[in-house]
């Protein structure tokens, strides 16, 4: 009984209606389950990103229901997607897994899989959630952003040591990228403050050497986008 659960009709080239609609309920659940779990352990998501993971099982399953085992049709859909370009830019490496899985899930159900891909789905979205509540890998140290505008004649690789020595802050030079036409800089730094930090001296310190250009500090812990 339960190898027949685990077990795979993907052997069975013959597609039929009900085996191409039961593909789909498992997949469209999938993806429920992985967006849902998503939510759960995101503090902040993108509405397009939860429906494009509760869709992306069921697209890949159709896909792969449609190649079943014909060579021709997989060398066509690959030419079809290799012409693809995203307008939207990739997440950070969490969004990215959460794709990978949602892709996953979807080509277990399309290959005829449903034990495994719900086994799968099922344990995987538990390991997030625990991981998520225990904060697995989080940093105890708060880092914050600071996006600092500087002229082109200001050196941005030791524009402000001096001043990141003078108020006890720990920092590492980010991004670097022109703007203007290449008249200015803005420079992305990740810092530290010390307990002892006055966040406004600081501030005001970068300012003066920045020629009063634009100043940014995010507030929030870590991994920024771009």
């Amino acid at each position: 009984m339960i190898e027949s659960i685990f077990a795979s009709s993907a052997a069975d080239t013959t597609l039929t209606i009900w085996q191409a609609i039961l593909t789909l309920v498992v997949a469209i659940v999938l993806g429920a389950i992985i967006s849902i779990t998503y939510m759960k352990t995101q503090s902040a998501y993108s509405t397009s990103f939860t429906l494009t993971m509760m869709v992306l099982p069921a697209i890949v399953a159709i896909i792969i229901l449609l190649i079943g085992s014909n060579v021709a049709r997989a060398f066509s859909l690959a030419g079809a997607f290799s012409i693809i370009r995203f307008r939207s830019a990739p997440g950070d490496s969490k969004d990215i897994s959460y794709v990978l899985f949602s892709m996953a899930a979807g080509l277990a159900a399309g290959v005829g899989a449903f034990g495994y891909a719900v086994l799968f789905t099922i344990i995987l979205c538990v390991l997030m959630y625990v991981l998520n509540q225990i904060r697995f890998g989080a940093r105890k140290d708060a880092m914050k952003t600071l996006k600092v505008t500087i002229p082109e004649n200001l050196g941005y690789e030791e524009a402000f040591d001096e001043v990141f020595r003078m108020h006890n802050v720990g920092y590492e030079l980010r991004k670097v990228k022109t703007t203007e036409l290449g008249s200015l800089y803005e420079v992305v730094y990740s810092i530290k403050m010390g307990p002892s930090t006055d966040q406004k001296a600081l501030l005001d310190d970068i300012r003066t050497r920045n020629g009063n250009l634009d100043i940014t500090l995010t507030m929030n812990p870590a991994v920024q986008e771009y």
